[in-house]
């Protein structure tokens, strides 16, 4: 009788040669130059593309409009249909970044061996991090060297260059791939025969529903993003304003956590299949102590900067290590939708995006009330709350969170007579 693995291999065209060289399966498990990736690569371009070109317009809107008072033209007419541009660009970048971040999961469930999933996906993620760096710390330059159009030219043409990279690289699975070698793709088909990562057509909504395991990961969603928005929204405003620094070194220092960030983003992604790959610690454990850490010690930093507002330096090491821990979650509970239903990966990520960017409306609007209230404990209100929300949202996904596939995310079986 043939096994599940074999079945699949044969489905997907691998050859299932007894005489393979073990050595050379080996290389491909450990490699870094395979094609998988390459693909990681890609899409890292392709997220650092997204968020530069969703970030552009805010920074280059001040040049726009100075230079349009300076010409003698700064009337309302011209400002009104400006602020209307900003806003319809705003809204067509949501919706390309929600098909990016969405998509690529899907595709993810095919080419992720199990072994290396963290990393593969937060080599990809990290480059969202990347794109604000460079955004927040050159963007203001390049207006003030160049002129604002420059800041739509070079990410622009970055993006194109992404496109050129992406038509002829990515395929949805290894199967299809011309570039793939024999043995890569034998590699990942056999480490995902185990595994359902066919796509689900139907959505079992009433079991999503009464899954407790995703709920503990939408409200993690959700808990975690109040935290990062917060941090994201108001960090400039916080450092100018508590700090007293000035416009440039504001963006300089506002950029230092998101570089910091995206560099352990990758490295939390390496630790945790390390962990894994060794048996050092199962899979579930791995997820919830990568969220516990990365939530307990990125709110613990933030509650006392309030105290320490008087020195830059302390302030701006706790947001930095703040950044560097909370990166730790996208590790743990942010991909583990991924672990429990791999065949609605896409359909979930977006509904988790839903919740995230209702942490995002919600979260600044709260800051921004307890700011204008009480300019001395304002900011301590709201690191506070944001610390609580974030240790709520942990406490439930500790309590609830799984890692195996549940059942209303496997396919059905039959069984023949």
């Amino acid at each position: 009788m043939s096994t599940g693995a074999d079945l699949k291999a044969r489905e997907g065209g691998i050859p299932n040669d007894s005489n393979l060289n073990m050595t050379q399966e080996q290389s491909f498990k450990k490699g870094c130059c395979s094609l998988r990736h390459g693909l990681a690569f890609v899409l890292h371009l392709c997220n650092f593309s997204v968020y530069t070109q969703q970030m552009n317009l805010s920074i280059a809107i001040t040049a726009m409009v100075n230079t349009t008072a300076a010409s003698g033209h700064a009337n309302a007419s011209i400002e009104r249909p400006t602020t209307d541009s900003q806003d319809f660009w705003n809204e067509t970048l949501q919706e390309s970044k929600v098909m990016v971040l969405t998509g690529q999961y899907s595709m993810w469930t095919k080419w992720a061996p199990p072994l290396e999933r963290s990393q593969l996906i937060t080599i990809a993620a990290s480059g969202s991090m990347l794109g604000t760096f460079l955004v927040l710390i050159a963007g203001g330059l390049l207006c003030q060297a160049l002129g604002w159009p420059y800041i739509f030219y070079i990410f622009g043409g970055i993006g194109c260059a992404c496109c050129l990279l992406w038509f002829p690289l990515v395929y949805d699975d290894p199967q299809n791939h011309p570039f793939i070698s024999t043995g890569e793709k034998r590699y990942i088909m056999c480490s995902l025969a185990q595994e359902d990562c066919s796509l689900g057509w139907s959505l079992p909504i009433k079991a999503m529903v009464k899954s407790l395991p995703l709920w503990a990961i939408v409200v993690s969603y959700f808990c975690e993003y109040w935290l990062l928005f917060t941090i994201m929204a108001y960090t400039p405003t916080y450092i100018s304003s508590v700090l007293q620094a000035n416009l440039r070194d504001s963006g300089i220092l506002s950029a230092l956590p998101f570089m910091f960030g995206c560099v352990c983003i990758i490295l939390g992604g390496l630790l945790a299949d390390f962990l894994l790959s060794r048996n050092i610690l199962r899979l579930v454990t791995i997820r919830k102590l990568f969220t516990a850490l990365g939530v307990l010690v990125s709110s613990g930093i933030l509650v006392p900067l309030p105290w320490v507002s008087s020195s830059l330096s302390t302030t701006m090491a706790f947001l930095v290590l703040s950044s560097v821990f909370a990166s730790l979650c996208d590790s743990g509970a942010l991909i583990n939708f991924l672990d429990i239903a791999p065949r609605y990966a896409g359909f979930l990520k977006g509904l988790l995006q839903v919740f995230s960017y209702l942490a995002g409306g919600i979260a600044p609007t709260v800051a921004g009330f307890f700011i204008s209230q009480d300019a001395e404990f304002g900011w301590r209100n709201v690191f506070l709350l944001a610390a609580a929300i974030d240790v709520v949202g942990l406490l439930f996904y500790l309590i609830f969170g799984r890692a195996e596939v549940q059942d209303w995310a496997k396919e059905p079986t039959f069984t023949h007579l």
